[in-house]
């Protein structure tokens, strides 16, 4: 980035800044005000629903002194944070975290985990009981080393029912428990007195859980199963797809089941991957709050895009050149993975198999207190730090209107009774994308037996169900040196 660009940039945000309220910067806020002060600041810069919400507005407070009257009122950071969303059905995912270091090591998939993958379902639509089975296992983990599996369901943590208002403490706060397990019979959850004790450790998961290739007639089927947008994975993703294209793969099934999301640029890597002959077109365009995104539309418009590529940093990509795809998904395929579908679909077609996405179309940052809200020079007297709604994602038409959803072009949700093993054909959803490949319908498996609500997962209760942009255009997160 130009030095002069840097300048007039810098220059830009401070004026935003200064307007917001003046003499707000030379005047320091009290340190008991501190963590407050920033959330106010930054949600005001880059909040996308900063003009709708009153108490962001950038002639709210005169001065200082009137924020910190304002900030008072809010003992805990997080109940600020949450009165300057808006309404909760329009912003269903920005949060706040007390330790930074927790939420950068989250982002790059990794967490405290026993290495359980899970799904969480109602046991009724009125019902407050629910339960969880597992989707599969996190290689190299605590789980791995026990009798638990794919399918496996469970009931209760340490002999008490999971419920609505108890999963959070049971399972998720716990460093460890015991799991007690249960019998799927004809739709029925039927305790059957067995159990495993878990512990959860710092576990890095690999998002590439299985890459294979299924030969049926002269068609070489790829099948990728990948779980997370994680950066630091994308050399090996390219790896994984250099394994492929070695094989000679004819078509591709891309598992995105239980991808809850993450980095635009891994997003923007993977369908460049997948084609390779669009190099430098438009893959997805930012759309950021009225005062950022007008500044960007006038001065540097480009910086907005996300354009296909051809390199992971400066290796080379390993792309298929594939005209179609074939794309599993669940109510937990998120953010980024919905992201890949719809900005491929101006491009190839787009196959998509299994159920309704979950409808997230908007993308975040990562906001430090410091001068730039970037990691440089952050306070050293707190590890806040937030992850705000910041942008909106559309693909190269314009489109990004799925607040409901991707719909599947082959409606077909997971079985509970019928699982079958991932990476075979035993799995309904990757024998119905072959039966399509191929055209076999025969082999196309429907639905059947009792249907649960859907309530969570194991990546979107603890907060990996995130689109988020490692590099905000023109520098606004790092230091403008």
């Amino acid at each position: 980035m130009k030095t002069s660009f840097k300048i007039t940039l810098l220059l830009f945000l401070a004026l935003f800044i200064f307007q917001s309220c003046e003499d707000m910067d030379d005047v320091a806020p009290p340190p008991s005000l501190e963590v407050n002060d920033f959330i106010w600041k930054g949600l005001n810069l880059y909040y996308l629903w900063q003009a709708d919400v009153p108490n962001l507005a950038d002639k709210r407070f005169a001065n200082q002194t009137d924020l910190n009257t304002f900030l008072k009122g809010y003992n805990k950071p997080e109940d600020l944070f949450d009165a300057l969303r808006v309404d909760k059905t329009i912003d269903r995912f920005s949060w706040i975290v007390s330790d930074y270091l927790e939420l950068e090591g989250m982002l790059q998939g990794t967490t405290k985990n026993d290495g359980v993958d899970f799904g969480l379902y109602r046991k009724s639509s009125s019902s407050d009981e629910i339960f969880g089975w597992v989707r599969y296992i996190i290689p190299n983990s605590d789980a791995a080393t026990k009798d638990i599996k794919r399918g496996a369901i469970f009931y209760g943590v340490n002999g008490t029912k999971l419920t609505v208002g108890n999963y959070q403490t049971l399972l998720i706060n716990a460093e460890s428990y015991t799991l007690n397990l249960a019998d799927f019979d004809n739709g029925q959850i039927t305790p059957n007195g067995k159990s495993v004790s878990l512990t959860k450790t710092e576990l890095a998961e690999n998002p590439i859980l299985v890459n294979t290739v299924i030969e049926s007639g002269s068609h070489k089927i790829g099948y990728l199963m990948y779980n997370g947008f994680y950066p630091n994975y994308d050399t090996q993703l390219n790896d994984a797809f250099g394994t492929l294209k070695t094989q000679g793969v004819t078509d591709l099934v891309l598992d995105l089941r239980y991808n809850s999301g993450g980095s635009v640029q891994t997003a923007t890597r993977l369908a460049s991957m997948i084609t390779g002959q669009f190099t430098d077109k438009v893959f997805s365009k930012q759309r950021w709050n009225d005062k950022i995104n007008a500044y960007f539309e006038s001065e540097d418009p480009e910086a907005l895009k996300n354009l296909f590529t051809n390199k992971v940093g400066t290796d080379p990509l390993n792309s298929l050149n594939l005209t179609k795809i074939y794309i599993l998904t669940t109510k937990s395929t998120a953010s980024a993975s919905e992201l890949v579908i719809n900005g491929l679909k101006p491009y190839i077609d787009v196959v998509q198999i299994g159920d309704i996405t979950t409808g997230k179309n908007v993308g975040s940052i990562t906001i430090y207190d410091s001068p730039t809200f970037g990691k440089e020079n952050r306070n050293p007297n707190h590890r806040y730090a937030m992850q705000p709604l910041v942008l909106k994602i559309v693909n190269a038409v314009d489109f990004g209107d799925y607040y409901n959803g991707l719909t599947p072009t082959y409606a077909l949700k997971e079985n509970l009774a019928n699982l079958g093993i991932l990476g075979t054909t035993s799995d309904p959803l990757l024998s119905t994308a072959i039966g399509k490949i191929i055209g076999t319908a025969k082999m196309i498996k429907k639905s059947s037996g009792k249907s649960y609500p859907y309530f969570k997962d194991a990546k979107s209760v603890i907060g990996q169900d995130q689109m988020y942009v490692e590099k905000v255009p023109a520098g606004l997160l790092k230091s403008l040196e």
